[in-house]
């Protein structure tokens, strides 16, 4: 308790002065946590999300490859019979090894259809994508190929055909999931020394309506290369 001023040779001394303390000022309250929080949770989602997606992915072995399968003998697959009425019976094969990595499967093969002189010969082109998805591709590389192609329905997801003016060839090419497949025909060409020159030895045919035979074979050999 403070007491009256008290007197020292009768003066008096000021009553003492009540000092106030104030407490320090606060330092400013952070902001509520709850924006960045959420964007946390956001972002912490997505890289879950995006964890789980890798992690099933290597559980499964990579994409769902719709039941195709690495070939040795694509010449053996690819029968090509309604070609064969078309345009000859298959004369000569020529495969080429597949060739295989572990992002992707290729294999190829040659033949003849017909006599091997005279005859066209086709190739049968089979890409197997065990890792990345092909179809984001494969419109944009037809169209780099500068030749005019027309739709086919009902093969695959996609798929189009492309067909010579002067019935030198044509060719179907089909997107099915992880798969790319393409038949191909064309005519023979014999190198003449003394002109320097090439010269035709397929003896040509009216190739009008091949796309309907071309999409029977494809059909076919998407039915084989899933056995």
């Amino acid at each position: 308790m403070i007491s009256e001023p008290e007197l020292v040779d009768d003066t008096a001394f000021p009553a003492a002065e009540t000092v106030r303390m104030d407490p320090p000022p606060r330092a400013p309250r952070p902001r509520r946590p709850w924006l960045w929080a959420l964007g946390g949770a956001v972002v912490a989602s997505a890289v879950w999300a995006g964890g789980l997606y890798a992690y099933e992915r290597s559980q499964d072995g990579g994409p769902d490859l719709g039941g195709y399968r690495t070939v040795e003998n694509l010449c053996a697959r690819a029968e090509l019979k309604a070609l064969s009425v078309e345009l000859g019976e298959k004369s000569t094969d020529a495969e080429t090894p597949t060739e295989k990595h572990p992002a992707l499967d290729r294999a190829r093969c040659s033949t003849t259809l017909g006599s091997p002189e005279t005859g066209y010969s086709a190739v049968v082109v089979y890409d197997l994508h065990k890792v990345t998805d092909p179809g984001p591709e494969f419109e944009p590389r037809i169209a780099e190929s500068g030749t005019d192609t027309e739709p086919v329905a009902g093969l695959g997801e996609r798929a189009f055909f492309h067909r010579d003016e002067d019935d030198s060839g044509a060719w179907m090419r089909v997107l099915d999931g992880q798969v790319e497949l393409e038949i191909w025909i064309y005519a023979q060409q014999n190198w003449d020394a003394e002109t320097n020159q090439s010269l035709p030895s397929t003896k040509k045919v009216d190739l009008s309506g091949i796309d309907t035979v071309l999409a029977q074979d494809m059909k076919a050999l998407m039915a084989a290369l899933k056995k």
